[in-house]
Parts: C-alpha cells; structure tokens; sequence
C-alpha cells in the first residue's frame, strides 16, 4: 500500500525524506565544537594577557615557572628550552596565537588554518607542559589536539565568513 507525502511522517512539507533532518544536523554538526574552542582559546589567550603574574620571566604563577618546572618531565625539552631563551615573549606568542585560532575558529575565518593553529598549540603543550601527566586522559591538551583534528579535516561549512566568501565567489560571473 502506498503512503501519500502528505501522511507519511518520515516526508516533510519540502518533499524531502528523513535524509533532509539528516543531512541538516551534519551541515551543523561541528557547530558546536567550533563555539566550545573558539571561546575557550579567546579566553585562554585573554586570561593570559590579563594576569601580570603569568606574563613574568619568574615569580609563583610565572610562564617562566611553568616552563622551568615541566622541562626535565617534557616529550620535547628543547621546545622548552626554546620557549626559556625569553619566557615573557613567548608567553605573549601563545597568547595572541589562541586569540587568533579562537576568533577565526569562533567566526569561521580560514577555519581549516585557525584549526590547524590550534591543534600546534594543543600539540605542543601537550608535549610540554601536560606530557607527564598520568594517567593521560588526566591531561586536557591531548584531548583539545583531538577536538581539533576535525575542524583541520572539514574547516568551517555553515555559519560561518569561509561559507559566507564562498557563496559570494559562486555567484560572482
């Protein structure tokens, strides 16, 4: 027995089929993921850049503490050493490095290389400063790293300046 479009519950208004609801959700599916670490490295970066203790070569709550103290428990202790040749610059670096990838990655503005900026970040803390951390799973950069793969992978396809520049090139002759 036939169903009508009209009484079939899985057929919308539009024709489409249950595939529509679908392929809606995935369209938005990162969505969220871009909002969570969008505002959380505009945070980060603005925590940062806000608290005269983290941005000093020394001193209890230091980017030069932190780093002294995770050097000899670091994958890489040359990254460390690297960032110790002048703590407070390089404290500034990650800092205005997480406001960019949270503002491009928060407005979807050359997502896939705001994504990618992240995810070195992610990689390179995780190296560092929360490698020795155990079990892993305790520390969170490893987590962020993977939380960023996604966004490498498919950059930012709605709601976003990328789409937005996207839609602008189709219609231009």
């Amino acid at each position: 027995m036939a169903h009508s479009m009209r009484t079939d519950p899985y057929i919308d208004r539009a024709g489409r089929g249950a595939g529509g609801l679908r392929e809606s959700a995935g369209h938005y599916a990162l969505l969220p993921l871009r909002i969570f670490l969008g505002v959380t490295f505009i945070y980060a970066g603005l925590d940062k850049l806000t608290d005269s203790a983290f941005m000093s070569a020394s001193g209890a709550g230091s980017i030069g503490e932190l780093m002294r103290g995770a050097r000899d428990s670091a994958a890489v202790p040359a990254l460390v050493d690297l960032a110790l040749k002048s703590p407070v610059n390089f404290g500034y670096a990650i800092a205005f490095g997480e406001l960019a990838v949270g503002i491009g990655t928060l407005i979807g503005l050359l997502a896939r290389l705001a994504a990618l900026g992240g995810a070195l970040i992610s990689l390179s803390l995780w190296l560092t400063v929360s490698w020795a951390i155990e079990p892993y799973y305790y520390g969170n950069d490893l987590a962020y790293l993977m939380a960023w793969l996604p966004l490498v992978l498919a950059g930012a396809s709605s709601l976003s300046v990328d789409a937005m520049l996207r839609a602008r090139r189709r219609r231009m002759p």
